[in-house]
């Protein structure tokens, strides 16, 4: 049975879609974009960035009853490659054992100008 994944400690969904979904103990994360859920607003730079998706991401994995260690696959999205060296050190910083299957992709451009988003799936 499909179960709709909600916390304050993330970020609202920002359209039409959930921040996570969860079913037969796999959970889908909506791509995570570095606004702080607090103050709504975004830090400044790649890796304060890549490190409020990761905490938003863990909030999220946190209140589904999942972990780090539960996740299996990532898609980071960066709005520029260049980025990418500082984002994998951050993001990298939270998978030190078996890190997950990751894809990342230069865009064109992200929700909210942000510099990084991250979507992941989880399975128990």
């Amino acid at each position: 049975m499909k179960k709709i994944i909600y916390t304050e400690k993330a970020p609202q969904a920002i359209g039409p879609y959930s921040q996570a979904v969860e079913i037969n103990g796999t959970l889908y994360i909506s791509g995570q974009v570095p606004v702080n859920p607090t103050t709504g607003k975004m830090p400044e730079g790649i890796k304060a960035q890549t490190e409020q998706v990761m905490k938003n991401i863990g909030a999220i994995l946190e209140v589904a009853g999942y972990s780090y260690k539960n996740v299996v696959k990532s898609t980071c999205l960066l709005s520029d490659m260049a980025n990418f060296k500082a984002m994998n050190e951050v993001y990298g910083s939270f998978y030190k054992e078996e890190p997950p299957a990751r894809a990342a992709y230069g865009v064109v451009q992200l929700p909210l100008g942000a510099l990084v988003e991250i979507e992941t799936i989880a399975v128990k």
